[in-house]
């Protein structure tokens, strides 16, 4: 068997080759091919790479050889910053990018290491995501944004880049349930809505916060009404109990959230 080839047998009985190298005493899995000379091939380019070749980073985006992209991106990392991520990741000094693929260069603050390290992002219907103990978990989430959030009305990326997922980089407009932010000619208001068989208008506001609040009353009156679907609450921590009594006491619900009821 070629150096760093190992045979393995699938659960059909059926034989494949494994292909591993082992680096400054790192164990390096390389993936698993349909023949011994694919596995090989693998081995001798993470060789190269790794053995301090003319190869630079550059140079993951146009090899041609039996190894991922994935995996290219994970060597070079080790072997120009000197620690093994499994995910394809690139250490940049104060930030690192996660590669989707040779086109997809995310970038991510250098305090989300750890996190995406151990999870894989994945890309569907325009949303990144990781599986999180079983649970889809988008990206976004990490910044307090919601799954339906949408972009230029709940938040915007400062430098037009909505591949930079570094935290200044995102300004976030609406952090609570059932707010958006409005632009009018008074200035930036906020209106508060809540989904009852369709949009109900709770008002429009001068804060956010007395929008969640208004938001919240609407969700403890159709609680009380026995309405079954489960409607997340804001938590405003900033603000007193006393404060949040005295606007909750005053807003007033619509008619219409009372006929629905």
């Amino acid at each position: 068997m070629k150096k760093g080839v190992f045979t393995a047998t699938k659960k059909d009985g059926s034989l494949y080759y494994r292909s591993n190298i082992v680096f400054k005493n790192k164990h390096i899995s390389l993936g698993s091919y349909d023949s011994e000379d694919k596995a090989h091939s693998a081995y001798l380019t993470a060789y190269d790479i790794l053995s301090g070749s003319d190869f630079t980073f550059d140079d993951a985006f146009t090899i041609k050889c039996a190894l991922s992209f994935q995996k290219l991106v994970s060597l070079f990392n080790f072997r120009d910053n000197g620690m093994y991520i499994k995910t394809p990741i690139y250490l940049r000094g104060s930030y690192f990018s996660y590669y989707l693929d040779e086109g997809c260069e995310l970038k991510f603050d250098i305090d989300d290491l750890f996190y995406y390290s151990s999870h894989t992002i994945m890309r569907r219907g325009g949303q990144l995501f990781v599986n999180d103990y079983g649970m889809r978990v988008t990206v976004l989430s990490r910044f307090g944004l919601k799954p339906y959030s949408v972009e230029g009305r709940d938040y915007t990326f400062n430098n037009g880049d909505s591949l930079d997922l570094r935290y200044s980089n995102i300004s976030i407009k609406n952090f609570y349930h059932g707010v958006i932010m409005q632009n009018t000619p008074k200035g930036e208001m906020y209106r508060s809505r809540i989904h009852i068989n369709g949009y109900i208008k709770l008002g429009v506001f001068e804060t956010p916060e007395e929008a969640a609040i208004a938001y919240n009353k609407a969700v403890d009156f159709l609680k009380e009404h026995g309405r079954g679907r489960n409607y997340p609450t804001n938590y405003i921590l900033e603000m007193s109990p006393k404060v949040y009594a005295e606007i909750y006491t005053r807003i007033n619900l619509p008619e219409l959230i009372l006929l629905k009821s």
